[in-house]
């Protein structure tokens, strides 16, 4: 029997170090019947209006004004569509001796696993011709523009889908599959992208972030991974795709 103990020791351990990133924390809010009615009336709109115009924004060239006011735009429709669905949250988790606390170190450190893991993906993309071309498509904003203004705008955008889609939607979702319905929508929503890339990012981070929402009852850790992820991915995959980046540029060199 005593050799089971250091085995016992090391599930109780294992279970202390994951609890916080798997124990939801108590919900502390609900919505009323007329307030979920018009967060699903609100999300509704704001779903189609929000993806039409991210559409449109990644059809404009790299580095335009015009790019740059539209992805703005993308990024303040999702995030009054949020606010106007109703209440939002920022969520707590928990910490040593199960009190309750703002999530942050566990955000941080979920973004940058999260690169880590879309980094080994994309040196494998590298080789398939047409997620090479989609994403050295995506990446052609971040080459050919302002250093300041494509964090600035990635960093905006990807807060703002926190807001709206593990805020409002995960929420207007209702309490059946919120997490498999809010990612659903978002990856349809980056459909109207046309990239595959793109797409097929959508659905891993898409469940990991409503994740996030589910565990913590709130927003602010997905918006916490979300911008750390951004950051990284626009600082460190442009060199991984150099040669790509090059051919983007030819026909505005000709």
């Amino acid at each position: 029997m005593t050799g089971h103990r250091p085995l016992r020791g090391l599930r109780t351990a294992i279970a202390r170090a994951s609890g916080p990133l798997v124990r939801s924390v108590p919900r502390q809010h609900w919505d009323s019947d007329e307030v979920f009615r018009r967060r699903r009336r609100v999300t509704g709109v704001v779903a189609v209006a929000g993806a039409s115009l991210l559409g449109v924004s990644l059809s404009t060239p790299p580095g335009s004004p015009r790019f740059y006011g539209l992805t703005l735009g993308v990024a303040g429709t999702w995030v009054a569509g949020g606010l106007a669905s109703g209440p939002l949250h920022l969520g707590r988790m928990f910490g040593p001796g199960d009190t309750l606390r703002r999530p942050v170190l566990t955000p941080l450190a979920s973004g940058v696993v999260a690169f880590g893991a879309f980094y080994a993906a994309a040196l494998v993309a590298r080789r398939i011709p047409v997620l090479d071309r989609a994403i050295g498509s995506v990446l052609s904003y971040a080459d050919q523009g302002s250093d300041p203004l494509v964090l600035t705008t990635a960093l905006a955008n990807g807060i703002a889908e926190e807001v709206f889609f593990r805020g409002a939607l995960y929420a207007a979702a209702g309490p059946h599959s919120p997490v498999l319905a809010s990612t659903a929508v978002y990856g349809l929503a980056t459909t109207a992208t046309r990239n595959p890339a793109l797409v097929l990012a959508s659905v891993p981070m898409g469940l990991l972030f409503a994740q996030q929402r589910r565990i913590t009852g709130g927003i602010q850790a997905s918006m916490i991974t979300h911008a750390v992820w951004s950051a990284l991915m626009l600082r460190y995959l442009p060199p991984l795709f150099a040669g790509r980046l090059a051919e983007e540029r030819q026909p505005l060199r000709g």
